[in-house]
């Protein structure tokens, strides 16, 4: 039985974000209207999820000795990474220790901060069906292990980065070291390590967000919610509908292979598992233990967003992952590299129909950073799709 606590009171349920971007955001106030008393750190101040938090903490969380000294300061009941530059190694200390509960798990944190540790575990632990990939420590050895099997074309990525950053694909010799360049660049931690992938000819990826949670009967039971189509580019989220047509084979594959990797990482809370599919052949690709970037699409399409699934699930709660329309996102980028933006054309985005936007409030701009979102429901996905970005074509950020 959850009990729940009063914010502000020597009762409070208090939880602490680690990262606390647009994602962290909508966790956040779905805690709160829970009543939980909410701590969103970051590394830089006035994050999106600090602007709504009871309290904001700006650290440097990849620095075991400020993550230590700023939990036991709080005490948060629940510790919920929502980024993968974190002291992973302290998380599981403090776990061990009694001192927090991490989300889903601090083991589960620490294995998917990085690609290698989630792609040793799913190829090589659980034996699932990925794309071919080696790990290189060098530029030389990243031709090495292009010529001796990858092949060309093929995909590399920093063993840690999020939203792509630092990803690219390489067509032939002449991207090599544009790539490995590229992919230093990118990382966010563990620079000097990338995974190269070997190309699979997909007919589609998708995001099957999947939910353990506290069943009727105490146990822990998976649930999942319907396939969310994606477009990527350069490895970045730029548009996502759900729900996504599958084969029923797929369908089945998908969720087998996401349920064996969380089933493996354990704990309470909603994941992000990246799947390629081609016909009724499904491969991994990665997971999260947090909600999904292209999860956003949620907000317009389901009962429960997963922002809220993940709330309530990592509380002990009851969850509904049921769909209850079709919908699309559409990502809005900065266009210019300004502190403080403005926002033109809102107004006439509100006016395409049945859409809305989420402007995330960051406090600084980039060409390519993601600032916003719009949102559109809709009878059919490909009325959404359109609807959508229509709508974040006529949001126009620029310096103020």
């Amino acid at each position: 039985m959850t009990t729940l606590g009063t914010p502000l009171s020597p009762h409070a349920t208090k939880v602490m974000l680690l990262g606390s971007g647009e994602l962290g955001k909508e966790v956040l106030i779905a805690l709160q209207r829970l009543g939980v008393e909410t701590i969103a750190v970051d590394r830089y101040e006035n994050a999106p999820g600090q602007q709504v938090a009871h309290h904001a903490r700006t650290i440097t969380m990849s620095d075991p000795a400020q993550l230590k000294a700023l939990i036991e300061s709080e005490r948060p009941h629940l510790v919920v990474p929502e980024i993968e530059a974190i002291a992973t190694p302290m998380l599981e200390e403090l776990e061990a220790a009694g001192t927090v509960r991490v989300i889903p798990t601090a083991r589960a944190a620490r294995l998917t901060m990085d690609r290698e540790g989630i792609r040793v575990l799913a190829a090589e632990t659980l034996g699932l069906p990925t794309s071919p990939y080696k790990f290189c420590n060098s530029l030389d050895e990243l031709q090495a292990a292009i010529d001796a099997g990858i092949g060309y074309p093929c995909i590399v990525k920093p063993v840690m980065s999020s939203s792509g950053k630092g990803q690219s694909k390489i067509d032939g010799p002449a991207d090599v070291k544009k790539a490995w360049d590229y992919a230093m660049a990118g990382g966010r931690v563990s620079h000097g390590r990338v995974i190269v992938e070997g190309f699979i000819d997909f007919d589609y990826e998708i995001t099957q967000l999947t939910v353990r949670s506290v069943g009727a009967d105490g146990q822990i039971t998976t649930s999942f919610c319907d396939p969310i189509g994606h477009v990527q580019v350069s490895g970045d989220y730029v548009e996502s509908w759900q729900p996504h047509p599958m084969h029923p084979a797929a369908l089945d594959k998908s969720r087998q292979i996401a349920k064996a990797v969380t089933d493996n990482l354990g704990g309470q809370g909603l994941f992000g598992v990246e799947l390629f599919v081609k016909g009724q052949d499904v491969w991994f690709s990665e997971v999260s233990p947090r909600p999904h970037d292209t999860g956003l699409v949620t907000l317009c399409t389901q009962h429960q967003s997963e922002f809220e699934l993940h709330a309530r699930a990592i509380l002990g709660l009851p969850v509904d992952t049921s769909l209850r329309n079709p919908g699309a996102s559409a990502v809005i980028y900065g266009g210019v590299e300004a502190q403080g933006i403005v926002f033109d054309g809102v107004e006439e985005a509100l006016r395409v129909p049945d859409t809305d936007l989420r402007l995330f409030g960051k406090p600084e701009s980039f060409v390519k950073r993601r600032m916003g979102v719009a949102l559109a429901r809709a009878a059919d996905v490909d009325t959404a799709r359109s609807n959508a970005k229509l709508a974040a074509s006529k949001v126009k950020p620029r310096e103020a």
